[in-house]
């Protein structure tokens, strides 16, 4: 009997456009959101939902063995940001900024955390991308630092 690798490690990724500038209009955004989706596929990433607002994207992953978050982020954004500009969904230059959060999701909460990205356009009414972040942050008892302190 050989000894497989198993692995369910459900994580909620965010990251943000450079400068957080809102770049992406509804019509980039979708399209960029089908192509991520398959993109994942392609990569053997599962990713259960996306959502790219104009100025950051969410995204549920369940994280494969053979990648780290890094690993992941770095094919995610890389891959994106040539697409978007390849096709020219945007007027200039698109690019995303330098950092990401990636939070940890029981399977247990999987389906809340997925209506919680399917419904970002509802949740920006109430709350900033800045805020959402930092509650994000202080909410995984990690430290916040405001962009002052960088």
């Amino acid at each position: 009997m050989s000894t497989h690798s198993y692995s369910r490690l459900w994580t909620h990724l965010i990251w943000e456009t450079l400068d957080r500038e809102p770049m992406l209009d509804k019509r980039a955004a979708a399209k960029t959101s089908s192509f991520l989706t398959e993109y994942s596929l392609e990569k053997g990433i599962y990713m259960k939902i996306n959502y790219f607002n104009a100025d950051h994207t969410h995204a549920l992953i369940d994280l494969p063995t053979r990648y780290s978050i890094e690993d992941v982020i770095k094919l995610f954004k890389g891959r994106t940001s040539h697409w978007i500009n390849h096709n020219r969904l945007i007027k200039g230059r698109f690019a995303w900024g330098g950092g990401y959060g990636a939070f940890s999701v029981s399977h247990s909460d999987v389906g809340r955390v997925a209506r919680y990205i399917a419904n970002q356009e509802e949740h920006h009414r109430k709350r900033t991308y800045s805020e959402e972040y930092e509650l994000f942050v202080k909410r995984y008892g990690l430290e916040w630092r405001s962009e002052e302190n960088h």
